[in-house]
């Protein structure tokens, strides 16, 4: 039976309350376009949480080691290193200017003391080695001491190079660059659980490209194509993929319809037949000239045990299980107050904003953002929902927040904001759970809140 779930909060004692941990980011008023976040990522032990922003820029934050003077004090993120991921480009023979913003940050496994990931803009993906240096060789014979070849005649003695410390120093280095596969603007990109491969989606194609190997020709595979023999034929674009957690012949994409389809790598190269196909029944009372609009997903996960997926639409949050296709067990109202006020979010071209959405590390929670800086949590076992704000006003250290309620009806109670009174302009579309504890990452615009589960 599919629970429809929305409400207010009910007391428990294992309610989680969430403390102000830090911010991230200028509160100037005036924001510049390219310092505005565009993606939030942990890696998988969740010490590394990379953000990607307009500007094409990568910004990694490392988690601090807990010290005997301030034992409360892990949990908090500096600045790791800063790099320019993505530089604007121009199109020649289509005249189009490429945007440097990131899309989307993916981490791979660490199986060194390196640490990868792979950054993409809306053309081009690059893979990414970020890796610690503290010693240097000195003494070369072939080299002076500024690094300048010598020639070989005027080496007289062999020298032995030895290795000295210095200070530590973070460097960025591109180790692959996969482009000029992609005709449309990328919006996903998935690392696959082979750690080998992974997925490339754009508005028509979805890739497979091989990490490893770089000669061109053999690094990508079209494993979906929809684009029509005749373009007005066009009824339907991809808006996310992903790989499963666990099978790596396994993956999902759905549409601005609606829809999702799981696909099976192992039935056909080009998986233009789906092996499952998700949809809910639409209620023709509820139709309306908006209805198409505020179905397309936006975003689509696997849960860490790779048994359900979530996806997010415009007003809502499904629970699908991957056994089930004919509807999803689990849908979750994020916004529904909206409803009322689509029309004016159509003419400010809100309704077409693209907000994600993630699982705590035991599937147990998810999370996703609203308007206002608002943002959602919804427990699936206890039938919680909390509204929560993402603001510098309860930006004290440790300050606990405080749920924040919208009024819906007539009256407005005391602490309620009515929803004429939101600010559109102040959105969280990204957000990001680490894998394994209650600390949350939220991207307000040019600014980045990290909360924590409060600590008795």
């Amino acid at each position: 039976m599919a629970a429809a779930r929305a409400g207010g909060d009910d007391g428990g004692s294992n309610e989680v309350q969430w403390c102000f941990l830090e911010v991230k980011g200028t509160s100037d008023e005036d924001v510049a376009e390219a310092d505005i976040i565009s993606t939030v990522e942990f890696n998988y032990t969740g010490d590394l949480l990379a953000t990607g922003d307009k500007g094409g820029r990568v910004v990694i934050f490392q988690r601090k080691q807990e010290s005997k003077s301030r034992p409360l004090s892990r949990g908090e993120y500096n600045v790791y290193i800063t790099f320019q991921s993505h530089e604007p480009e121009f199109d020649y023979l289509k005249s189009l200017e490429i945007e440097e913003k990131i899309n989307k940050i993916r981490w791979l496994p660490q199986q060194n003391a390196a640490h990868f990931l792979l950054s993409t803009n809306d053309k081009t993906i690059k893979l990414w080695k970020i890796s610690e240096r503290d010693k240097q060789a000195e003494g070369y014979n072939l080299k002076d001491e500024d690094g300048r070849l010598r020639e070989p005649f005027r080496v007289t003695e062999l020298r032995v190079p030895t290795v000295k410390a210095k200070d530590l120093t973070v460097e960025a280095n591109p180790r692959r660059t996969f482009a000029n596969a992609h005709t449309y603007h990328i919006n996903s990109i998935s690392v696959n659980s082979d750690y080998a491969t992974y997925l490339s989606a754009d508005d028509l194609r979805i890739n497979l490209w091989h990490l490893e190997v770089t000669n061109r020709s053999f690094t990508v595979a079209d494993i979906v194509d929809i684009k029509p023999a005749n373009m007005e034929e066009l009824t339907e674009v991809i808006t996310a993929a992903e790989f499963h957690p666990h099978h790596c012949n396994v993956f999902v994409y759905s549409s601005s319809k609606g829809t999702i389809r799981l696909c099976d790598m192992r039935s056909a190269a080009l998986c233009d037949q789906h092996s499952k196909f998700f949809e809910e029944p639409e209620d023709p009372s509820s139709r309306s000239f908006f209805s198409e609009i505020i179905s397309s997903i936006s975003d689509v996960k696997f849960s860490h045990s790779g048994r359900y997926m979530m996806t997010r639409d415009y007003l809502s949050v499904k629970v699908w299980d991957l056994n089930m296709e004919n509807r999803p067990v689990e849908t979750y109202q994020v916004h529904e107050y909206l409803r009322s006020k689509l029309c004016s979010l159509y003419e400010n071209d809100c309704i077409f904003d693209k907000f994600e959405c993630c699982w705590n590390g035991s599937d147990s929670t998810i999370m996703t953002g609203s308007y206002n800086n608002f943002f959602r949590m919804f427990e699936r076992d206890a039938h919680r929902d909390v509204t929560l704000e993402a603001s510098r006003e309860s930006s004290k250290p440790r300050a606990i927040l405080k749920p924040r309620k919208v009024c819906t009806t007539g009256k407005r109670k005391k602490d309620e904001i009515t929803v004429d009174s939101l600010d559109f302009n102040k959105k969280i579309l990204h957000t990001a759970w680490h894998p394994m504890e209650n600390i949350i990452a939220v991207a307000a615009t040019n600014n980045l809140y990290l909360f924590q589960e409060k600590v008795n």
